[in-house]
């Protein structure tokens, strides 16, 4: 089976269930362990920096992985941190794209 990041991030469909219980167990078991998962609504992560310019380019970093994938996070910009909000609008809660995207930000920290 394809590690999570190797996925595309594929749309739903307006209509289609978030994804729930187990499902959203075994998704979260995938990524790193610093991803919460809240209300089982969205997957959220902080990130630190040393000063504004770095979580700037980090943010600019995700946003070009954000146009590549064609899915769109929610970010917080801040001096020396950000924080990502996942979660897919269309359905107002998770979705696989959720947990693809999510991996791959994991792997382009690794």
């Amino acid at each position: 089976m394809p590690e999570l990041a190797d996925l595309k991030c594929l749309p739903c469909s307006l209509g289609t269930p978030p994804l729930a219980g187990d499902e959203l167990k075994t998704f979260l078991e995938q990524l790193d362990s610093q991803w919460i998962l809240v209300n089982n609504h969205h997957l959220e992560r902080a990130f630190t920096f040393k000063n504004f310019q770095q979580a700037l380019d980090f943010t600019n970093k995700i946003g070009q992985l954000a146009e590549d994938e064609g899915h769109h996070p929610n970010i917080a910009l801040s001096w020396g941190k950000v924080v990502l909000t996942l979660y897919t609008h269309k359905i107002d809660g998770l979705s696989d794209a959720d947990f693809v995207f999510a991996a791959k930000i994991d792997r382009m920290l690794s």
